[in-house]
């Protein structure tokens, strides 16, 4: 048997060929998620409400894979811009248990369905 276990988050949309976590012994690695409702649209909204929805889908992997914020040792955010770090840092401040996972912030080129943000994960399993 493989001690690499596939997940996915029935309350996410299924996503053809890709997983919403993998799981290893002592690791799980979240997939990014963006700003999407349980039907696969675009949440409505500026950053803010953007990156609360990002945190909340990963909240729902995180709770499918056997897991919580309080094992996440690892965040990684992808920003359309960079002008909208100020307002994804705040929600992400507010929203994140106390103490914070290491983090990486980066502008990236363009992202999937072209949203301003999705961010990923890595937790102790």
């Amino acid at each position: 048997m493989s001690s690499i276990e596939k997940l996915n988050s029935s309350d996410r949309p299924a996503a053809p060929m890709l997983s919403h976590a993998v799981k290893i012994p002592g690791l799980i690695f979240l997939s990014g998620q963006t700003p999407t409702d349980s039907a696969g649209k675009i949440v409505p909204g500026d950053i803010k409400v953007h990156t609360a929805q990002c945190i909340s889908n990963l909240t729902d992997v995180l709770k499918a894979a056997g897991s919580s914020w309080d094992k996440v040792v690892k965040v990684n955010v992808y920003l359309k811009s960079m002008d909208d770090y100020e307002g994804m840092n705040g929600e992400y401040i507010r929203l994140l248990p106390v103490p914070k996972p290491a983090r990486t912030c980066i502008q990236a080129g363009k992202l999937p369905l072209d949203v301003d943000v999705e961010i990923e994960a890595i937790a102790a399993a």
